[in-house]
């Protein structure tokens, strides 16, 4: 298998799923139609899984608003997941290292609510960290660019760079780090996984080893969609003023989700000309966000995917 091959180059899937998940601390969250499930692998090296029933939302059928609110959900269960698999794969006495002293003190004076509220502070302040890296930043470093030299119409073509400069930078830095090219490790046998059961595979390692690690529908095609929908958005945006230019943007990030999540459901859901061009960006990013993984990844993977498929195979598709 050639490391630059495209999924459609691979082979075309036999049917399109909603299946889908996410990375964790040596495991992977894999959500189905019904229920979602973690597998986690544990230092005595067996695999600890957990399988929770999904619950249904109004808002799931509202397009534009449901990609807002699958993204908040997705955020909150994603960030739990993780926080529990990075318990699951230390030793207790490794945990216990980790643990702060702010952290015994939380549990100790508030318990779980408590820990589950400093969970919440910490996703927040993730998402304060993003639109100030991906809002401000560009557009304070475009409007000192035009300071020196005036932009015009130029001024939205400098943000978008910095935009797409700062997230791939970001990426191809954090993806040196041993723990999160791990992490990367695992993300790409969780879309291998997928891969090979749309391919209509039996689940098995060596079915799955050589399906492809890329996948339209990922959370990273998802992102740069997002950045490159906010870019066009931002060209519509005539004020130079700095400040008004982050509030019109903040205030337009909703529909720039909305639009891109409705956009990515479309190119997961079907192949033709169109929906090949909008994924290939995302496609191309997935190539530092997802690597190849080793066969235990792929064993978690197959646990995390099989209690959250439906018995009859027609349920799973889109």
């Amino acid at each position: 298998m050639k490391e630059n091959q495209t999924p459609e180059k691979k082979g075309a899937a036999c049917f399109k799923t909603r299946v889908g998940g996410q990375a964790l601390m040596e495991g992977i969250m894999m959500r189905g139609p019904e229920a979602m499930c973690m597998a986690v692998r544990q230092p005595d090296g067996v695999i600890f899984t957990e399988t929770k029933p999904l619950k249904k939302h109004a808002w799931s059928k509202i397009p534009f608003l449901r990609g807002i609110l699958s993204f908040v959900d997705s955020m909150v269960n994603g960030y739990q997941c993780l926080m529990k698999s990075a318990e699951i794969s230390m030793e207790e006495e490794e945990a216990a290292a980790e643990e702060s002293k702010f952290d015994k003190w939380i549990n100790e004076k508030f318990g779980e609510k408590g820990t589950n509220f400093i969970m919440a502070l910490a996703s927040l302040m993730g998402v304060v960290l993003a639109l100030v890296l991906f809002l401000v930043v560009p557009t304070a470093f475009a409007g000192l660019v035009d300071h020196f030299i005036p932009l015009g119409m130029f001024r939205a073509f400098v943000e978008g760079v910095a935009k797409l400069a700062i997230l791939i930078g970001y990426m191809a830095l954090v993806a040196r780090v041993p723990e999160i090219h791990r992490l990367f490790r695992y993300h790409g046998a969780e879309h291998k996984t997928i891969a090979c059961y749309e391919a209509g595979k039996e689940l098995t390692v060596e079915n799955i080893r050589p399906c492809s690690r890329y996948h339209p529908r990922c959370g990273t095609s998802f992102l740069l969609l997002v950045l490159l929908l906010s870019i066009i958005v931002g060209a519509c945006i005539t004020t130079e003023n700095i400040a008004l230019r982050v509030l019109f943007k903040l205030l337009l990030l909703p529909v720039v989700m909305g639009v891109g999540y409705e956009t990515i459901q479309l190119c997961g859901r079907y192949d033709n000309p169109l929906t090949a061009a909008i994924s290939a960006p995302g496609l191309w990013l997935q190539r530092i966000t997802t690597q190849e993984p080793d066969d235990s990844m792929i064993e978690c993977a197959i646990a995390a995917v099989t209690p959250v498929l439906p018995k009859n195979r027609e349920d799973a598709k889109w």
